[in-house]
């Protein structure tokens, strides 16, 4: 199974298009120079406290009060695909009958 990818940046910007999507990187200054060079507009990146996958980097962007306009619904919207996705890799088992295990004769000799 492959390890997942983890980040130390998170965040949201806004295409030149309007659109507001979450970003994420591993270089903060490289990641704005590269969304400023695509014409992106409100630029709100953070450092993440640790190294993080997708789906923790959202979580702890909602405990940074990034809930707001359309910033925190494109947060709120990727954590629920990322929370869903991940939930799809669960396996539940549910047992629908006790049986009792059949006791074998034991037959070993001692040796001396």
């Amino acid at each position: 199974m492959a390890t997942e990818k983890t980040f130390t940046v998170a965040g949201t910007a806004t295409n030149a298009d309007g659109t507001v999507k979450v970003r994420f990187a591993n270089d903060l200054v490289a990641r704005i120079k590269i969304l400023n060079k695509n014409k992106c507009t409100s630029i709100n990146l953070v450092e993440l406290p640790s190294a993080m996958s997708k789906l923790e980097a959202l979580q702890h962007l909602q405990t940074l009060g990034i809930t707001a306009g359309d910033a925190g619904f494109a947060v709120a919207n990727k954590l629920a695909e990322k929370s869903k996705t991940a939930k799809k890799g669960e396996v539940i088992v549910k047992a629908t009958k006790v049986v009792k295990a059949a006791k074998a004769p034991v037959t070993a000799k001692a040796t001396a």
